[in-house]
């Protein structure tokens, strides 16, 4: 553990795979294989570190646009991922969730994922979230959705609903793991946008840009970036004692 402030929720957008994979002269697939060997040393360093929330962009809506080689490397990575990593999360006491609906992937890798979180259901370190057919706006219109059908079952004034009704139904709100907003976003690859990445939740999330691509993140570069968290001053919209 590193003797600095820590956030409690980092978000991370895992970006820069297909950049990384063009300079090195390799088919883009091979970009997101080294992506998941770099994620896997995250996840580590991270629980390693006693940061309790970890959720990573992993693929989006958008994503299915790629072409069809590529999503199906990318589905294809995430059954070898449960099957050489599961033993060992599940050592490390890390929990996985996922963002998103997951249920529209190919059935080996929906199968996959479903073993994996059975395993790891009860663990209580690291909640490990993955955004996997993820959106945020799409996340925010299925929360309104719910809630606005809540309300005509119920009877309730939608003129008294507040923002915690929304976050209820949220994908962090209905994991019931207490999952906070996170503190911190770091986007990899130079690529200065959110992306559609934790839409509500992100409204005072500090965020951090590195020109690193993916693969080549590093535990080293990860601490720095977090050591750089610890020196803001955060403000919610307020202002800190001494401001001018």
């Amino acid at each position: 553990m590193i003797d600095i402030k820590l956030p409690n929720h980092v978000g991370i957008i895992m970006d820069g795979n297909g950049r990384w994979a063009k300079a090195h002269k390799l088919p883009r697939v091979l970009g997101h294989n080294a992506g998941m060997e770099s994620m896997k040393k995250i996840v580590k360093a991270t629980s390693g570190m006693g940061i309790k929330y970890l959720t990573v962009y992993a693929f989006s809506t958008e994503n299915w646009k790629r072409s069809t080689e590529e999503v199906s490397g990318i589905f294809k990575l995430i059954v070898k991922y449960v099957n050489m990593e599961l033993k060992e999360l599940d050592e490390n006491n890390v929990h996985i969730n996922i963002m998103g609906e997951y249920d529209m992937l190919p059935k080996e890798s929906v199968e996959a994922i479903d073993k994996m979180l059975r395993t790891l259901e009860k663990n209580d370190g690291l909640i490990f979230n993955i955004a996997l057919n993820y959106g945020g706006r799409d996340e925010i219109l299925k929360s309104v959705k719910t809630l606005y059908k809540e309300c005509i079952r119920e009877g309730k004034d939608i003129d008294l609903l507040t923002e915690e009704d929304i976050s209820r139904y949220l994908y962090s709100g209905t994991a019931n793991l207490d999952i906070p907003d996170p503190d911190l976003i770091i986007r990899t690859s130079g690529e200065e946008r959110m992306s559609n990445f934790l839409t509500w939740q992100s409204a005072y999330s500090e965020l951090i840009f590195t020109e690193t691509l993916w693969p080549d993140f590093s535990e080293d570069e990860y601490r720095k970036l977090l050591e750089a968290f610890s020196q803001r001053k955060r403000r919610f919209g307020g202002r800190n004692e001494g401001d001018k």
